[in-house]
């Protein structure tokens, strides 16, 4: 088994502002490093549905 493949984990991000406004929010998976990357992430990516860039918050 390959050394170090554990740290990674898959999150989920999902639109703050999206949320705020009562619409159809948008939800992107990637991957972080959980052991240089403790707290939650907050990523700038595009919302579809709102059809501009918004915060991506990480959810559980």
């Amino acid at each position: 088994m390959a050394k170090g493949k554990e740290n990674r984990i898959v999150i989920t991000l999902e639109c703050t502002e999206a949320k705020k406004e009562g619409k159809t929010v948008s939800r992107y998976t990637t991957t972080k490093n959980k052991k240089n990357t403790t707290e939650r992430l907050l990523l700038k990516k595009y919302n579809p549905n709102l059809q501009r860039h918004t915060i991506h918050k990480e959810i559980k």
